[in-house]
């Protein structure tokens, strides 16, 4: 394995969806820095904005991959771009997997946004299709209520 400081921002982005596909928070939040930021543009029902350090990451996805249905079988690249800024890499991604106790086939696709520095994440943009794997799950009616919800005050 290559040590934390020689990771290349494409490295850590194998190394994250690794995680995804074996649903280890652990290992997801040790590819962070320990102030490192983790956001969600598109948000969930029930999910936060975003995750503040290391330990709100590996907390945060104990808890939603603990109560997820969807496993996945396999993350691949759809596209990724390195950025002129050299700690920045954007991957957009598709998975595929099982939805569910019967086990049924479901994609989930996404858009990450990574700036790396000394092999760490310091932020995180993460652009989940919260649409297609609500569908995926049986829970779109839960985001289109969440939609049209009043704002909170």
């Amino acid at each position: 394995m290559t040590a934390r400081f020689d990771r290349t921002p494409r490295d850590v982005l194998a190394l994250y969806h690794r995680a995804m596909v074996d649903m280890s928070a652990d290992d997801l939040a040790d590819l962070y820095a320990v102030d490192g930021v983790h956001e969600f543009p598109f948000r969930a029902p029930g999910f936060p904005a975003r995750f503040h350090g290391r330990e709100e990451v590996r907390a945060g996805y104990h808890k939603a991959w603990d109560a997820s249905p969807v496993r996945l079988a396999e993350i691949r690249d759809v596209a990724v771009h390195e950025a002129a800024d050299p700690e920045v890499i954007v991957g957009e991604w598709r998975g595929t997997g099982t939805a569910g106790p019967d086990g049924r086939p479901c994609e989930l696709s996404g858009l990450l946004m990574f700036r790396v520095r000394e092999g760490e994440i310091v932020e995180t943009r993460d652009y989940m299709d919260v649409f297609g794997t609500y569908h995926a799950i049986g829970r779109l009616k839960d985001v289109v209520a969440a939609l049209d919800a009043p704002a909170p005050s």
